[in-house]
Formats: C-alpha cells, sequence, structure tokens
C-alpha cells in the first residue's frame, strides 16, 4: 500500500491544485474526524446521492443501512462516489466573487462491494458502534439474527480520490485591499452538548465514560 493515492483524471483538481492532497494520512484524519457522509451512485441512469454514517477501518471505507433500501442494493457492485465534508469558517472578502469556505473534505471513488459473511458482518456492525463509543458495542445487547438479516454492510477500497482543504482569510484583488469593507473569516465549529439521559434508563443505570467523556470531529 502507498503513502499516497494515485491522481488521476477523476481526483485531481482543475484549479487551485495547492488545496488538493492525496496522501492518505490527510485523507485518513478527515474520514475518522467525521461519520457523516454522502454516497453518490446511478439508479436507471438517474444520479442518486444518500446521506449516511460511515467509518474506515484501514485501507477501506464502510458504510450500512436497511436490507430493505434501494440505495444500498443499487450500489452494490457499482460505482459509487462517497464524500466527507467539514466546515470550519465563513471567508468574507471585499467582494462577493471572492466570498468562501473553510472545509476540509474527502472525495472517493470506487466499486462498492457487499460484506456477506455473517461473522465479518458483525464485526464491522460492531466496529462502527466503537468507532464512535469506545467500548459500547461489548455493552450492548447481543444482535439477534433478524438485525443482521435486516442490515446491510457495504464497503469501499480507499483506492482512488482526493482530499481537498483550504484554511485562512480572503484572497482578494490587490486593488480591493483599499476599500472600507470588513473582511476575514467567521469559524465554525462542532459543539457537544450535555447527555440528555432516556428518561426509562433504569435507576441503577449510570453514564458510561464514552458518554460522558464523547468527543466529535478533529
Amino acid at each position: 500500500m502507498t503513502e499516497t493515492l494515485p491522481v488521476t483524471d477523476r481526483s485531481r483538481l482543475r484549479r487551485l491544485h495547492e488545496r488538493g492532497h492525496f496522501d492518505r494520512d490527510t485523507i485518513n484524519a478527515i474520514l475518522d474526524a467525521q461519520p457523516m457522509c454522502h454516497v453518490g451512485y446511478v439508479r436507471d441512469g438517474r444520479p442518486y446521492v444518500t446521506p449516511t454514517m460511515q467509518w474506515r477501518e484501514g485501507n477501506h471505507v464502510y458504510w450500512h443501512g436497511s436490507s430493505a433500501s434501494r440505495a444500498l442494493r443499487s450500489e452494490t457492485q457499482a460505482e459509487v462516489c462517497l464524500t466527507v465534508s467539514i466546515l470550519d469558517g465563513l471567508v468574507l472578502a471585499r467582494s462577493g466573487m471572492h466570498h468562501s469556505l473553510n472545509t476540509r473534505s474527502v472525495m472517493l471513488f470506487g466499486t462498492a462491494f457487499k460484506v456477506e459473511d455473517p461473522t465479518e458482518k458483525l464485526q464491522k456492525l460492531g466496529n462502527f458502534v466503537n468507532h464512535l463509543y469506545p467500548g459500547r458495542y461489548e455493552m450492548l445487547r447481543p444482535d439477534h439474527t433478524q438485525d443482521l438479516k435486516a442490515t446491510t454492510v457495504l464497503g469501499m477500497e480507499i483506492a482512488e480520490g482526493a482530499a481537498k482543504i483550504r484554511t485562512g482569510g480572503p484572497s482578494d484583488d490587490e486593488e480591493d485591499y483599499a476599500l472600507p469593507i470588513w473582511a476575514g473569516v467567521i469559524p465554525i465549529r462542532m459543539e457537544v452538548g450535555d447527555p440528555i439521559p432516556d428518561p426509562r434508563n433504569l435507576d441503577a443505570v449510570e453514564m458510561p465514560a464514552h458518554v460522558r467523556d464523547f468527543r466529535y470531529g478533529g
């Protein structure tokens, strides 16, 4: 496995090349920081994009959903495009043209495969839960056979794609810096609030550390 993904016609940046990153460390860090993704695919000649949750295991990314989902059935053994985006700031410039966003994003291309082996599927679903909440899956009631039948897990090798990152302030036309217009960045970040217990929790149940100390993003 190489340290960087190959630059292909689909993954190369046509402009602002300095924002493109093909090294696995950068791509993996963004995937690990944002579990929500969007998966694009074509069904019956029409494009669709489905929001879902993803998690990474080594050189593969996985997502899951209902076995009855037409989206997942359409994605299986099909070409898909998976994207993850993190908004870090709003960039206000001195012209409408140069307003922008500070973002970290990843776009991956590949063929989705279905995790068929029941033991492997159970392991993947456990990894998905523990990726967000370390140690939680082992605390839960065991999955029923019907739970597994009702769930489809898809995966894709991380072999083609790129990360795109923008940081910093506005890039205005040189003559516009003399204008009496405020410009700068409004930082944006995701905040985690205090956990809200289910009113039907048993009295003796204590809040676990993975809830009390939950951290999101990066």
